[in-house]
């Protein structure tokens, strides 16, 4: 898979078969547009495009003051992007300059006469440009006009609810992983450093890793207890996570991330590790006492090997 930058890294081709998106989470709904792109670029011997940006542009418009969490990071995108075959990806900057560029100009800079276009592909629902001026209508006629054709996907929906990135979103940050999984088509997660903590869960019987990620922007679940699996140095492992605050102890100033890895005796402190969340089993508690935490972890634990054995891997 190709990857541009700029527009003059781009060469041109008329037949290219180009979506426009974030693709936050590259979900279901995404993934089923990224499938027509590549079929169709095949099916007329041309290229298959994604043209995205960087950063949010929800960060941008609102000049910093409304932080964006992220359901991916770029590296994700762009990893999700090439397993499902895509040819070429074109990352813009974008700044609040661009942000103010009309619909119609971008169309005719970046899309009609810069990389060249056979056909769009989009959700029934994609907006863009300036003040989200433009639509999939205005992109028919453009497409009338210069001579490409828009393909434009019905709504894409699970259970009854319409899959977006806003909903997987939701259900993260509620500590609904199951919901999420299913909607994006994959077990959510998130890569970190491991990190120096207290040393308590050592002292407690259950050492962890605790983990700063990598990206501060990618959201995190709800506080709570999770049964996940964890990759270290290549290898999958099974675990149980909190993210909290500690209440027992109540010194710790900001939220933890940390994770009892299941069979498992290495010194990993800097080490990169990749986390998948497989489901949320319990909230934080404050315990009367630390015996009453440690039941509970055992309790925990047994709880999360039980769910982890019986787990089916989502595929990516």
């Amino acid at each position: 898979m190709i990857i541009y930058r700029s527009l003059k890294e781009v060469q041109y081709d008329k037949r290219s078969v180009i979506s426009i998106g974030m693709f936050d989470g590259v979900h279901q709904a995404h993934r089923t547009i990224l499938s027509r792109v590549v079929d169709r670029a095949k099916a007329i011997g041309g290229r298959s495009v994604i043209v995205t940006f960087d950063p949010h542009p929800r960060e941008v418009v609102t000049q910093g003051k409304q932080s964006v969490d992220i359901l991916s990071t770029l590296d994700e995108k762009l990893q999700r992007f090439e397993i499902n075959g895509v040819d070429a990806v074109f990352i813009i900057p974008f700044t609040f300059e661009f942000s103010r560029l009309s619909f119609k100009d971008f169309y005719a800079t970046y899309i009609i006469n810069g990389i060249g276009v056979a056909e769009v592909v989009e959700g029934f629902d994609h907006q863009f440009g300036r003040d989200r001026e433009g639509n999939m209508n205005q992109v028919v006629e453009l497409g009338r006009q210069h001579d490409f054709s828009v393909d434009t996907l019905a709504m894409i929906g699970s259970e009854g609810a319409v899959i977006s990135s806003s909903a997987v979103r939701d259900a993260v940050i509620s500590g609904n992983i199951l919901q999420a999984n299913v909607m994006l088509g994959y077990e959510y997660g998130f890569t970190g450093t491991v990190v120096r903590g207290f040393g308590r869960g050592k002292q407690l019987g259950y050492p962890t890793a605790n983990i700063r990620l990598l990206d501060p922007k990618k959201l995190v679940p709800q506080v709570g207890i999770y049964a996940v699996r964890i990759m270290v140095r290549g290898t999958w492992y099974g675990g149980m996570m909190s993210i909290g605050h500690n209440p027992t102890f109540g010194d710790a100033q900001e939220r933890t991330i940390e994770v009892n890895i299941f069979d498992f005796d290495m010194d990993i402190y800097d080490d990169t590790v990749t986390v998948r969340c497989l489901q949320r089993t319990r909230s934080e508690k404050k315990f009367a006492s630390v015996d009453d935490l440690i039941a509970e972890m055992g309790n925990d634990k047994r709880m999360i090997r039980t769910i982890i054995e019986q787990h089916t891997q989502l595929s990516s």
